[in-house]
């Protein structure tokens, strides 16, 4: 799993109800990717925001990055609607997860090359 972190901090005179249409066909651009997993939204208590996106390969996170809608929407961020940005692209190494009702469950564990630990 690929795990891309969008950081963002938009600029004070964006048009909100803009840059929400826009964030909103950009999801409806990405889940037409295959390969695309999911994508979850976080604000900041100081106005930032942090977008999560996971995907299945490192090629589809490239072809979203390329896909012309989303090009020309880049483009547009920096010019309309940020004041700036970071992404990170990291690799899942381990995941697990918990609920009440069903307890902790386990993925697939991927070991870096380097001896990462797998077990946790």
């Amino acid at each position: 799993m690929e795990i891309v972190l969008f950081s963002i901090r938009t600029r004070e005179d964006i048009d909100q109800a803009e840059y929400e249409r826009t964030f909103g066909e950009m999801l409806e651009r990405v889940a037409e990717i295959p390969g695309f997993v999911d994508i979850r939204g976080y604000a900041g208590e100081d106005g930032s925001e942090l977008a999560l996106a996971r995907f299945e390969t490192a090629e589809a996170i490239a072809q979203w990055r390329e896909q012309p809608d989303h090009v020309r929407t880049q483009e547009r961020g920096r010019t309309e609607f940020f004041e700036s940005y970071e992404i990170t692209i990291a690799t899942e190494w381990k995941h697990y997860a918990w609920s009440r009702e069903a307890g902790r469950s386990s993925a697939a564990t991927v070991a870096a090359a380097a001896g990462t630990p797998s077990s946790g």
